[in-house]
Order: C-alpha cells, then sequence, then structure tokens
C-alpha cells in the first residue's frame, strides 16, 4: 500500500535519512527540521507499507512556490513514485492559489528533467555552476498553475 501524507516535525530524521541516501549535498536534520516547523514549507512523504521512500516539499511566498526537493530512496525508484509526489505538490501549491511553480534541477539529471517537462514546466535558464559534489549547472524550470 502506498500513501502520501503530511510530513511533520517527528518524521525529520525519516526524511533526512532519504535526502541522504539520494543528494550528494543534503540538508541536513537540523534544517529539515526547522523548515517542517515554518509555515512557508509543506513538506508530504510518500509511504510504502508503513515505510517512508520518498518525500517532497515546496517554499511558497505570496503567489510563488519553489519546489524545495523532490527524493525517492534509489531502490524504489522506478515505480513512479517521483511522478505521484510531484502531482501531491502541485495539488498543494494550486490550494495556496499559487501561480508560479518554480524549480532547480540538476543539468545531468535527465529523468528528473522529463518529469517535470511531462508536467509542463519549460526551462527558463541555467545557473552556473550552482551544484557541488559534482560541480554542475542547475536547469531553472517554471510552470504556470
Amino acid at each position: 500500500m502506498v500513501q502520501i501524507i503530511a510530513a511533520t516535525r517527528q518524521d525529520s530524521s525519516e526524511l533526512a535519512y532519504i535526502e541522504n541516501s539520494c543528494f550528494s549535498s543534503p540538508w541536513s536534520e537540523n534544517s529539515i527540521e526547522e523548515a517542517l516547523c515554518d509555515e512557508k514549507y509543506v513538506f508530504l512523504k510518500l509511504v510504502e507499507n508503513g515505510k517512508a521512500v520518498g518525500y517532497g516539499g515546496i517554499m511558497t511566498v505570496l503567489d510563488e512556490s519553489d519546489v524545495v526537493n523532490i527524493a525517492v530512496l534509489p531502490e524504489f525508484r522506478g515505480k513512479g513514485y517521483g511522478r505521484m509526489l510531484l502531482n501531491a505538490l502541485e495539488n498543494e501549491a494550486n490550494i495556496k492559489g499559487v501561480s508560479l511553480l518554480h524549480l532547480e534541477v540538476r543539468q545531468g539529471n535527465r529523468v528528473a528533467i522529463g518529469l517535470y517537462e511531462s508536467f509542463g514546466f519549460t526551462v527558463d535558464g541555467i545557473r552556473k555552476n550552482y551544484y557541488t559534489k559534482p560541480l554542475e549547472n542547475a536547469v531553472l524550470m517554471t510552470k504556470k498553475l
């Protein structure tokens, strides 16, 4: 059974584990916990058979939101969980009355870029050398809601 539920402060260690498993420069557990306590953020976790296997978050200011992360544990990829999380985050943005949804993604992450394009995101530009470990450009993308 798979479900997506709102993450709470008590979920910070689970989200940090997923974060550390997916990213070379992960958010710290403390940063995740602080964001979970900040009303600008919404974090959702994807649970399969009682285990958190992915999560996503948005930060909203006025009528715009940034997708701050979408992460799925490597052994659970290829099941459409990233798509489910992005869809749920977009629904949260719609509830908040957001008109623009932004994100940035590693230029070499073709799978994620393809996912975002399939949701109607378009490329706005490139941020040179934005990511580290390894050094890589970020592709800036936006979707009008």
